[in-house]
């Protein structure tokens, strides 16, 4: 190992962003332990670096203190990324308490061994603020406590705080990432993975994609290796530590235009139709809020950590369809 490598251990290794991180880490030339219950990650998201010689790879779950006990001490940087997500059919308890005790194991274990700490947070937590673009000292604006879908936003806000405490009281750096719409390879191909996992699923297998509302809520969504730069560098930058970054691009689409771009991009022969959804549709007759306007600001992430989204939306979304594409295929083919 070289002097400016690191040993790093990534939780949730195994999911969408924690693969792609950990191909950018060993490219990089980094030691990765990585973590992941497989609840939601896959094994074939890592299956090129079973092998590696610089990844170790454990099946185990962080809410367990056996697992936290029997890792060492001499990590250079904790990555945090795994989570539970937006509890849009039930499942508020899980993601509470998965974000919640699993985030304070794993601060615990920063704290015992003076590691910095990077942890995964969300756009989610600006809730309906209307100061757009969001800026990162900005003001986080949640709505209903009886709406199931804030479950996610108030857990990684917590999250949030106990890190930034954990800093202040223990000393050692943290550093929170907001992240806005991540999607490209291993993407989880259901609404896990956002709304363009499942329009590119509608398409493939001739389904009318659903949009909720009036498909005129907007977001910026963030092609993978975009993201992942965020991470590496809030990682490895010491003028990092103890700040809190978004993660994201600028270019601001509506729901039915992704959905249009997409139908676009796929180029098949016939078109998927689109279907409106009432919100009291998707969430059982109770009640529901959404996000009417989603922008990060970003110049904070360009100025202290040098990365900024590269690539296209369009482009972006034409890979990622090429990939599913191909997963698909191959899951036909194998049942």
């Amino acid at each position: 190992m070289s002097t400016t490598s690191k040993k790093v251990l990534v939780t949730g290794v195994a999911g969408f962003l924690g693969s792609n991180l950990l191909s950018k880490l060993l490219k990089e030339g980094h030691y990765v332990v990585g973590i992941d219950n497989l609840s939601m990650g896959r094994l074939e998201n890592i299956q090129e670096f079973q092998h590696h010689a610089n990844f170790d790879f454990l099946e185990k779950d962080i809410l367990e203190e056996s697992t936290i006990d029997n890792l060492g001490d001499d990590f250079d940087v904790i990555i945090h990324l795994a989570a539970f997500k937006i509890p849009r059919y039930g499942n508020a308890v899980a993601t509470l308490q998965i974000n919640s005790k699993g985030s304070e194991n794993m601060l615990e274990f920063a704290r015992k061994t003076k590691t910095k700490f990077v942890l995964a947070s969300t756009s989610d937590v600006y809730g309906m603020s209307p100061d757009i673009p969001f800026k990162e000292d900005g003001n986080c604006v949640l709505g209903d406590s009886k709406v199931p879908r804030w479950a996610y936003a108030v857990s990684k806000l917590f999250d949030e705080h106990l890190a930034l405490a954990y800093m202040e009281d223990y000393d050692f750096p943290v550093v929170m990432l907001r992240f806005f719409g991540s999607y490209g390879p291993h993407q989880h191909l259901s609404w896990w993975g956002g709304p363009q996992s499942v329009f590119i699923d509608c398409i493939l297998n001739n389904k009318i994609i659903p949009i909720h509302g009036d498909g005129k809520q907007t977001r910026t969504f963030t092609f993978v290796n975009d993201t992942v730069e965020g991470i590496y560098a809030a990682a490895m930058k010491s003028e990092a530590n103890g700040e809190i970054f978004n993660i994201g691009a600028n270019e601001e689409i509506t729901i039915l235009e992704l959905a249009e771009m997409l139908n676009e991009i796929a180029d098949e022969t016939t078109k998927a139709d689109i279907q409106l959804i009432p919100y009291n549709e998707i969430s059982s007759g109770r009640k529901y809020q959404d996000v009417m306007r989603r922008v990060p600001d970003t110049s904070k992430a360009e100025k202290i950590l040098g990365v900024k989204a590269k690539t296209s939306m369009r482009e972006g979304l034409r890979i990622t369809y090429e990939w599913q594409k191909r997963v698909t295929m191959n899951k036909v083919e194998t049942t």
